[in-house]
């Protein structure tokens, strides 16, 4: 028998181990590097606006701040999940700011149809009236005036309503009650000195006429009264010469002034002082 030929062993690496074990730590190594830098934020930067936020939100009221703990050290480490929670409130507030627009978006607009809609409602229903120059009508930057002359709701140096201008007067109130604008009832006068047994000056002529007017309103229309004011500016607000008669035609009235500036009326008026009769207002 032939001897046998002894197979030469290869020389075994027993330290390739090592390369696996290299590969898993440089993983491993990476996985942490990764965590620890999306665990980890700039803390003075993320302080200064957490800190900024917290104080606006506050000033606008979204939360409290005794239930706000963030650090008011910008250098303060912050958590990240606190970074997102003020980060979604913030979110939130911009969401609801788009679609909620502020309350005076479009108002002018709306509020300028409605007052051109209330001068057609008027002028409509006052066109007899209108064409016997017993009312006028204009804008000013208040708001809608109504000119209620004197030779059609007054007699000469009377405060007393005349009983066949109640009608018109009240075609005007049942406009004017469907809306929530305040009124400021005004009374003009002439230059004229005006002085008998019941009125001694243009003064009190003028605020007895606004009042009379008020009183209609409030008792036979049910017009809340902190919609209404009365003001009596006697000779001293004229709107035509009083050099002559026509002038101081134009200037006896009172003006019924649409403001544009609503208000909302939840209790009902408390007219109890008013039924009896005004001794400044004669009957």
């Amino acid at each position: 028998m032939s001897p046998r030929r002894k197979r030469s062993r290869g020389h075994s690496n027993h330290e390739r181990w090592l390369v696996s074990y290299a590969d898993f730590i440089t993983l491993l190594f990476a996985f942490f590097v990764v965590l620890y830098a999306s665990s980890q934020v700039d803390q003075k930067k993320v302080g200064k606006l957490a800190l900024a936020i917290q104080i606006a939100f506050q000033d606008l009221g979204v939360f409290p701040a005794s239930t706000t703990e963030i650090p008011l050290d910008p250098n303060e480490p912050m958590p990240f999940s606190t970074v997102q929670a003020i980060q979604n409130v913030k979110h939130n507030a911009e969401l609801r700011r788009i679609a909620s627009p502020p309350d005076d978006a479009l108002s002018g607009t709306e509020q300028e149809n409605d007052i051109s809609t209330l001068q057609a409602e008027l002028r409509d229903a006052l066109h007899n009236e209108i064409a016997l120059h017993e009312v006028a009508m204009h804008r000013e930057s208040d708001g809608l005036v109504i000119s209620l002359r004197e030779f059609g709701f007054f007699d000469s140096g009377s405060a007393t309503i005349k009983p066949e201008s109640l009608a018109a007067l009240n075609r005007i109130a049942s406009i004017l009650a469907i809306r929530t604008y305040r009124l400021r009832i005004e009374g003009h006068t002439d230059n004229v000195p005006i002085h008998n047994a019941v009125i001694a000056s243009n003064w009190e002529l003028s605020t007895a006429r606004a009042s009379a007017i008020v009183r209609v309103l409030i008792l036979d229309h049910h017009f809340p009264p902190d919609r209404l004011s009365a003001a009596g500016y006697a000779q001293y607000h004229p709107i035509a010469s009083n050099l002559t008669s026509q002038g101081r035609a134009q200037n006896r009235r009172v003006d019924i002034v649409v403001l544009t500036v609503r208000v909302d009326s939840a209790n009902p008026p408390d007219t109890t002082d008013l039924e009896k009769p005004s001794p400044a207002t004669p009957r």
